[in-house]
């Protein structure tokens, strides 16, 4: 048994991470297991068949990203054939938001293919046994959290009414929506959930559940082909390394762009004095936002090669260019370390949700092709089989002794929170739940009009900027988890109060 550390979107969620490590599980055990509840526990927020990316960093090694992110679907499909399938649809929910959703908007999923690949590399304990916990969940039945009630209000009837089976879940008998707290029950997932645990992912890719979702998605012009999910691969890439007062931080490499632009935001701040918030760092941390953003918007999101941008921006950042010019919607996180000094973060998202789910599966697929705000290229994305662009960034840093396991859901807001609560506990030295809990600002560039969204509490600076200030803290500005094992102090975690969360220590 292994002594552990967890954070994560729900205490269901930690409760099942505590079971792995009680069974014997590693932090990689852990947060796998607590992942995978989280994906099937948190309707409208996350689902299984969408995207995931996992860094693992273990004592005397080298940091690695798991990329599950959802591809580019239509393996031979013509070109006739591609671009069809998607309903616009739009929903007031965080200031309005526009998607598309339906069958055309689902991508090539990732997630259970990343799972499975983390598990062959670093895993001990069994396949069966890091779905238990999740399994039992959905046949049990689990609590609607507050933030799943909350995203439904505005969803639950433009996307999450697509499927009966879907419907009957999330909606009483007079066809009202179910309140916070009521116990969920998804018919089928279950059992679909078992037979990936007995089966592997082979299942899910290669096998009769594969073929069921792919053919749901082609019945309804929709691009998924059985020959996207049988050729889709995880790919172990090597974790972006950022250095930042004298912690290493490995986090989500090219040809995502959330960890890129994490490690550009903080390279940009290495230097930020003195050790508070006061309106001179404020300031700082405003123009850094504000230029890494606007680079993404300007060289990553169209890129050809997002790799090369990606490295352009970070060296910018390093040598200081980058400030120069301003001198003058959802995803689940979980963080687990344990005292072998093991660190594994992992973030997934299904976008919006497509509201698709094929029949007698209980599985939710993603609308990841129709997040406009995210994948600007639209539903003919590029080459099939190529990864979608995406902010999420699991994060894990090593410092003198230490190991610090980190991520934080909350679409283009990820990098921004994470960005804050790093230089809070690294750099500013705050204890670890002050660091997540301090206020937040963010450089909003959504709409036509750039805006500096805060929280109150902070001594905001003049600024150029039209100011939305919100009067107590709020879900918009992220949901960061951290969990710490110090050789000195030992094992803590921490979960943000902006959103519902769950955290465990495990000491046999």
């Amino acid at each position: 048994m292994t002594d552990v550390a967890v954070a994560t979107t729900s205490q269901l969620a930690a409760d099942a991470a505590r079971e792995l490590a009680a069974a014997g599980g590693n932090a990689v055990d852990c947060a796998l297991a607590a992942a995978l509840l989280t994906m099937n526990t948190e309707p409208g927020v996350c689902a299984l068949a969408g995207s995931s990316f996992i860094t693992v960093w273990q004592a005397g090694g080298d940091p690695v990203t798991i990329d599950g992110n959802v591809a580019v679907p239509g393996a031979g499909l013509a070109a006739a054939e591609r671009g069809l399938g998607a309903v616009n649809v739009s929903i007031n929910y965080g200031g309005g938001i526009e998607t598309l959703v339906g069958p055309g908007s689902v991508s090539v999923p990732g997630s259970l293919a990343a799972i499975e690949c983390a598990w062959k590399k670093f895993g001990a304990a069994s396949w069966e046994a890091i779905f238990a916990p999740a399994i039992r969940a959905t046949r049990d039945g689990f609590p609607l959290s507050a933030a799943c009630r909350y995203y439904l209000g505005y969803s639950g009837h433009c996307i999450f009414d697509r499927s009966d089976d879907g419907h009957n879940a999330l909606h009483q008998a007079d066809g009202s929506l179910r309140d916070a707290g009521s116990t969920i029950v998804i018919p089928h997932l279950g059992d679909t959930l078992e037979a990936i645990s007995r089966e592997g992912a082979r299942l899910f890719y290669e096998g009769e559940l594969g073929a069921t979702i792919s053919d749901h998605c082609r019945n309804g012009d929709g691009m998924l082909t059985r020959e996207d999910l049988s050729s889709y691969r995880a790919i172990e890439r090597q974790s972006l390394v950022a250095d930042i007062g004298g912690w290493s931080i490995a986090t989500n490499p090219a040809p995502a762009v959330g960890g890129s632009i994490l490690a550009a935001m903080l390279l940009s701040c290495a230097e930020v004095q003195p050790h508070n918030w006061n309106s001179e760092t404020l300031s700082q941390l405003i123009q850094t936002q504000r230029a890494c953003l606007d680079f993404r918007m300007r060289n990553l999101d169209l890129a050809e090669d997002i790799g090369a941008e990606a490295a352009r921006l970070i060296e910018s950042a390093r040598s200081g260019r980058l400030l120069n010019r301003w001198m003058s919607a959802s995803t689940v996180h979980t963080s687990v370390v344990d005292i072998t000094g093991t660190g594994c973060a992992i973030t997934a998202s299904s976008g919006y949700g497509s509201g698709e789910m094929p029949t007698g599966t209980g599985l939710w697929l993603n609308n990841c092709l129709g997040e406009i705000e995210l994948n600007r290229r639209g539903l003919d994305a590029g080459p099939v089989g190529s990864r979608l662009p995406s902010n999420m960034a699991p994060s894990v840093a090593r410092g003198d002794g230490a190991v610090l396991a980190v991520g934080s859901p909350g679409a283009d807001r990820i990098t921004t929170a994470l960005q804050q609560f790093l230089i809070n506990y690294l750099l500013f030295e705050m204890p670890l739940e002050e660091a997540i809990a301090h206020p937040r600002i963010h450089i909003d560039t959504s709409g036509e009009d750039v805006r500096l969204m805060a929280e109150a509490g902070l001594e905001l600076p003049d600024i150029d900027l039209p100011v939305n200030e919100f009067p107590k803290p709020s879900m918009y500005f992220g949901g960061v988890g951290a969990a710490v094992y110090d050789s000195a102090t030992g094992l803590a975690s921490a979960a943000d109060p902006r959103r519902e969360g769950g955290t465990c220590i495990y000491e046999h």
